[in-house]
C-alpha cells in the first residue's frame, strides 16, 4: 500500500517537474499540501576571451619599414621643370624615367620610423630650430635613435626607388613645397611650416609623411659622407630638389634653423 501511494505521488510530480523546467520555480499540489520546486541552472559555459592582440613592432607614432634597399640606384631624368635660363635648371626633375634602376645588391632591413615629423610640445606643427645634436638627444630621449640616412632613403622611396616619396613625377602640390616668395634670409627665414601630415598625398609607399618639404631632417651618414656625419634629408619648403636621394651636408652637429627638424627611428620588435 505504501509503495503505490508513492508511485501516485511521483508520477504526479512527473508534468509539473516538466513545467518548472521551463521556469524558476513551480508549485505542485499533492493532496492538501503544496511544495515548491525550485529549479537551479546548470553552470553556464563561459564564453571563450578574445584572443590577445599581437604585441606591435613599433612603438606608438612609429611604422614599420621591412624590405630589400638598393644601396646604389640610377634614376634618370626625362624631363627638367625649368628652363636653361633658370637658376634651378637640371636642379628640379619633372619627371624621372620608369623604373629606376639598382646598380648593387640589395640589402635587406627592418626598422621602425617615425609616421611624422617631431611635433612642437601642444602643437601640430612640427618642431624646428633642432641641430643634429638635439635631435639625436630627443630622439634617445624617447627610446630611439637618429635614422641612418639609408634608413631615411628607404623608408622615402621603398623597394620601387621611387625618385619622390608618391612617385616618378613631380607634384608640387603634394608636399609642402616650392614656395618661392616671402621666404626671408638664412637666420631670419618667414616660417612656413605646415602642420605635420596636412598634405596627405605627401607619403611614401610606407606611409611615412612629409618626406619631401617642410623640414628638412637630422640624419646619421652610414660613413663618413663627405667627411661628415652629419646629413640633413627632404629639404624644406623653398624650391629645391626634394628627392628621397638628395642630401645636404655642410652644417656641423649644432647647427639649427627655422627650417631644420627631427624624425626618430628605432629597432622593430620580432
Amino acid at each position: 500500500m505504501l509503495r503505490r501511494t508513492l508511485f501516485t505521488v511521483l508520477v504526479a510530480l512527473l508534468p509539473a517537474c516538466s513545467r518548472a523546467a521551463a521556469g524558476d520555480a513551480s508549485s505542485v499540489s499533492v493532496g492538501s499540501a503544496t511544495m515548491q520546486l525550485a529549479i537551479v541552472p546548470g553552470p553556464s559555459a563561459e564564453a571563450p576571451s578574445p584572443p590577445a592582440p599581437a604585441p606591435s613592432a613599433c612603438p606608438a607614432g612609429m611604422l614599420l619599414v621591412e624590405g630589400d634597399y638598393c644601396p646604389e640606384v640610377e634614376q634618370v631624368c626625362l624631363e627638367w621643370m625649368d628652363p636653361p635660363t633658370s637658376r634651378y635648371h637640371h636642379f628640379r626633375c619633372k619627371r624621372y624615367q620608369e623604373p629606376a634602376t639598382c646598380k648593387s645588391a640589395r640589402v635587406h632591413l627592418r626598422y621602425c620610423i617615425d609616421a611624422t615629423e617631431r611635433r612642437e610640445e601642444g602643437s601640430d606643427l612640427p618642431r624646428n630650430h633642432m641641430s643634429w645634436t638635439s635631435s639625436r638627444a630627443l630622439c634617445t630621449e624617447a627610446g630611439g635613435r637618429l635614422c641612418k640616412e639609408s634608413e631615411w632613403q628607404f623608408a622615402c622611396e621603398g623597394e620601387e626607388m621611387r625618385p619622390y616619396p608618391y612617385g616618378f613625377e613631380r607634384d608640387a602640390t603634394a608636399c609642402n613645397v616650392d614656395i618661392s616668395e616671402n621666404i626671408g634670409k638664412i637666420g631670419r627665414l618667414v616660417d612656413h611650416r605646415a602642420p605635420v601630415a596636412s598634405n596627405p598625398k605627401c607619403a611614401s609607399p610606407f606611409g611615412i609623411q612629409d618626406m619631401a618639404g617642410n623640414l628638412e631632417e637630422w640624419t646619421q651618414a652610414d660613413g663618413k659622407k663627405m667627411g661628415w656625419k652629419e646629413v640633413l634629408k627632404g629639404s624644406w619648403w623653398i624650391p629645391s630638389r626634394h628627392a628621397c636621394r638628395q642630401f645636404q651636408v655642410g652644417h656641423n652637429d649644432v647647427y639649427e634653423g627655422a627650417e631644420t627638424g627631427t624624425r626618430c627611428c628605432a629597432e622593430a620588435r620580432r
